[in-house]
């Protein structure tokens, strides 16, 4: 997990602390799809100190601030596509401002930060041609909150069901791929589960791996709608998402196709081999104490490098448990496995050339699939290279989006 064990990659470094750099890039990478715009979150990061979370919080709060004062001066009535461009940026600053705070359960921004972010996109989605849904339905345990996005053709449409992963939001979902599913007069609908930001939130429930309890719900509610093709369903998961998505639809025969952004086979296995050796064999020795005891002093010195405590602290928020050995189990139980096989429904996995967060994986999982993958890598010559393809949601959208449209038309088997 140390900055120096991540590969040479072949893109502009946007920030010297290799986690900042990923994270600048993600929110450059929804520009264009109204998430961002360049030139604003350049200026943010040129005031962020690397390894400062603090500072990193302060300069996309100030840009957001900055950005929600030029918005109040719109009158959304005369112009709606330039106050929904404002909104939809200010709410990705303030999304992006809040992300290396979980470190701190207590924090008062974790909460305050969002709800800002969320009434701004509210606001946003309600401007749209078709304005957006929030549906909350109901699973076994928890509440499922939704979003469905109309493409505004008549007729029952083929439709793709969205999950983001360990870190991401159904709202951000919206830049990454919704509105180029829309584009294409596909319907969308995203939707969070446990350990994901509104269900961690609002319930206060972690991360669960089996993941077929919250797409299920989703398959039940967009089966009531008269604007659904009942034979035309994906389901599209991603970075953990591509685990998520490819569990559940091992349970769930009434998707047409699954989609892998990018593909998980074992993410705990994954989790674990990050690990120094020393750790490790405390970890699978099964000595609690230990591993709680070093882990937490190593995230708590001042010269932890980001991507560890990042890793940690997420962990810890995100599947709701204070001690990293019972987060670091839990993490074993997100593994395929034999259930691989039962994914009868066409299969895109996607890989990333240069993903240094879970190498390997994406290739396992179609090797493991069988015929029902298609197996695509994502090129660092492209600029798609890193994890998900963050930085060529364009170039992703385009193949993805085919390959899909092929599938309920008939024409991929």
């Amino acid at each position: 997990m140390s900055e120096e064990s991540k590969p040479a990659s072949s893109m502009l470094q946007l920030s010297p602390d290799t986690s900042f750099h990923f994270e600048i890039l993600r929110a450059v990478s929804i520009a264009p799809y109204q998430g961002a715009d360049v030139g604003e979150i350049l200026t943010a990061a040129a005031k962020i100190i690397p390894g400062d979370f603090e500072s990193y919080y302060t300069a996309f709060n100030d840009l957001a601030i900055r950005v929600h004062k030029q918005g109040e001066k719109i009158d959304a009535s005369k112009y709606p596509v330039s106050a929904r461009n404002s909104l939809f940026r200010e709410a990705t600053y303030l999304r992006t401002a809040e992300f290396f705070l979980h470190g701190n359960w207590e924090d008062p921004r974790i909460n305050s930060t969002w709800d800002k972010h969320r009434a701004s996109f509210d606001k946003a989605i309600a401007l749209l041609p078709v304005p957006g849904q929030r549906v909350t339905l109901k699973a076994k345990g928890f509440d499922v909150p939704a979003i469905f996005y109309g493409c505004g053709l008549p007729g029952r449409r083929p439709t793709i069901l969205m999950c983001s992963g360990y870190d991401g939001s159904q709202e951000e979902l919206y830049h990454v791929a919704v509105e180029a599913a829309l584009s294409r007069g596909i319907n969308a609908i995203t939707f969070e589960g446990p350990g994901q930001p509104t269900v961690r939130r609002e319930q206060n429930v972690g991360f669960i791996h089996d993941w077929e309890r919250v797409v299920s719900p989703v398959v039940d509610y967009a089966l009531t709608r008269d604007d659904i093709d009942p034979n035309a369903i994906g389901l599209w998961g991603y970075s953990l998402g591509g685990y998520l998505a490819a569990r559940a639809a091992a349970f769930e025969p009434r998707l047409a196709a699954v989609m892998a952004i990018d593909g998980v086979s074992d993410f705990g296995a994954a989790l674990v081999q990050k690990f120094p050796p020393e750790l490790a064999a405390l970890f699978k020795e099964g000595k609690k104490e230990a591993v709680d005891q070093a882990v937490l002093h190593a995230v708590a010195s001042p010269g932890a490098p980001t991507p560890f405590r990042w890793a940690i602290e997420q962990g810890l928020w995100s599947f709701n448990i204070k001690s990293p050995f019972e987060w670091a189990t839990k993490c074993l139980d997100f593994k395929l496995g034999e259930d691989v096989h039962n994914i009868k429904m066409p299969f895109f996995v996607a890989d990333a050339e240069n993903d240094d967060l879970l190498p390997g994986q994406a290739k396992a999982v179609a090797e493991d699939a069988g015929a029902s993958a298609t197996y695509h890598l994502f090129t660092s010559e492209e600029g798609a290279g890193e994890h998900c393809s963050i930085g060529a949601a364009v170039l992703q959208n385009q193949v993805v989006f085919d390959w899909f449209q092929e599938v309920v038309s008939g024409k991929k088997a």
